[in-house]
């Protein structure tokens, strides 16, 4: 008996039983796509956080924390295999203020290399890098800071900050505190550069970048002014922190390793997302077994399908048998037709999932953002559905074999039906 023969066999049997066949793929198509559906949440939910966590900061960037971080420690890190810059930022401890004009504003401020900060990635919006003794650098939301505070503003308006572009714009540096006769010197600073606002609208960005060298002259300069203020003796005139970032993400791991070795406390996106890996993996397998269940659920339809096959087709097997119909042959017609089932229950299965899943990014989030009361602003983006293309192997391969079972024992009895008995029974 041909392929093209068998396949006949098979067709014909299927449209003898449209309705029963029809109920059976569609039992099938609703477990497998209740599998994918319920697992793509998990993949949907894994990409949100990493997205997340990866639009706050560069992906090759290392944290390194030590009590006791100095220049030649910070040099230190940049000869290890892989790293692309170290940027040892040393930020200002005592208050200060800043001033433009009549626009007075709180200054945080880094004393930072900005040749290791191009090396970095450090992105500006618009202007340039210093290139002469006295150009700054500014946060995005620097300008918002300086506050004209002889401007009347009524109870509950915005106070009255400077809204001009500050590019090209020189600013008077101070510390605050002090009388006239103890207050330090003040540095004029001219603006030759804006970094580029962070990816979140929360995120703050107002701060001043400095070059390192002007760190001993205002260090000099506060001491002298500081003295016999007890309440400032000890306190360090800045803290430092140190960013390692790696040439490439797959170099991250290795890099972060060497300085756990060299006894530095160290964090990297790396690794949390590592730790978020193994935590939605569990949670995926999880889900992809209660979505089994339910295709076992739908596996009892097949088999009663294929049980009343073989019982419907009692005299064609005996037919078949007497003219000399090899077993195994009577057994794969059987195991075609569940296949064919299964593989049918598949296809529309991936069909409708994909488009549950694109519904349920397009519509959610406007239910979840009505249901807060439009408070979630422009940079709510959750993706509640993801399928990708392993999901789907998976889900077919667990609905074709699940099927394949299912038709079976039913084919298995095919094969051992008595040749007189079945010629002589009769529906």
């Amino acid at each position: 008996m041909s392929f093209k023969d068998q396949v006949a066999f098979v067709r014909q049997h299927i449209r003898r039983n449209r309705l029963r066949v029809f109920m059976t793929v569609l039992a099938a198509t609703m477990g497998t796509a209740f599998l994918i559906v319920l697992a793509s949440v998990g993949f949907g939910l894994q990409k949100t956080i990493k997205d997340d966590i990866l639009s706050n900061q560069m992906v090759t960037q290392i944290e390194v924390y030590s009590e006791n971080m100095t220049d030649a420690k910070a040099d230190a890190m940049k000869e290890i295999g892989h790293v692309e810059a170290v940027v040892h930022r040393k930020q200002l401890a005592p208050a200060a203020v800043g001033e433009i004009g009549a626009h007075r504003g709180h200054l945080n401020t880094y004393f930072t290399d900005f040749k290791d900060e191009q090396a970095s990635g450090f992105r500006l919006a618009e202007g340039r890098f210093p290139e002469k003794p006295g150009e700054v650098i500014v946060g995005s939301q620097f300008a918002a800071q300086l506050i004209d505070e002889s401007v009347e503003v009524e109870e509950g308006e915005e106070p009255a900050s400077y809204e001009g572009n500050v590019i090209g714009q020189t600013f008077t540096f101070s510390f605050e505190g002090g009388n006239d006769e103890s207050a330090p010197a003040t540095w004029p600073f001219t603006i030759v550069g804006v970094k580029e606002a962070p990816g979140k609208d929360w995120a703050f960005d107002g701060y001043l970048y400095l070059d390192e060298s002007f760190m001993e002259e205002m260090g000099s300069a506060y001491a002298a002014a500081s003295a016999g203020r007890p309440e400032e003796e000890g306190m360090p005139f800045t803290n430092s922190s140190v960013n390692v970032y790696a040439d490439d993400l797959a170099n991250v791991k290795a890099i972060t390793q060497a300085l756990k070795n060299d006894g530095y406390a160290v964090y990297s996106v790396s690794e949390e997302i590592e730790q978020i890996d193994v935590f939605f993996l569990a949670l995926k397998a999880g889900l992809i077994f209660v979505g089994t269940i339910a295709i076992l659920i739908a596996s009892i339809g097949i088999f009663n399908t294929m049980t009343m096959a073989v019982t419907e087709r009692t005299r064609e097997i005996g037919v078949m048998k007497a003219l000399g119909a090899d077993p195994k042959l009577i057994r794969r017609l059987f195991l075609m037709e569940s296949a064919w089932i299964g593989l049918i229950g598949t296809v529309i299965a991936v069909v409708i999932s994909y488009g549950v899943s694109f519904a349920a990014n397009a519509i959610l989030p406007i239910i979840v953002d009505a249901a807060l009361g439009g408070k979630t602003g422009d940079s709510f983006e959750v993706t509640f559905s993801v399928i990708p293309w392993q999901l789907v192997l998976i889900a077919s391969a667990i609905s074709l074999t699940v099927a394949m079972i299912s038709g079976w024992r039913p084919a298995r009895k095919a094969t051992k039906t008595d040749v007189i008995g079945a010629l002589r029974h009769e529906l």
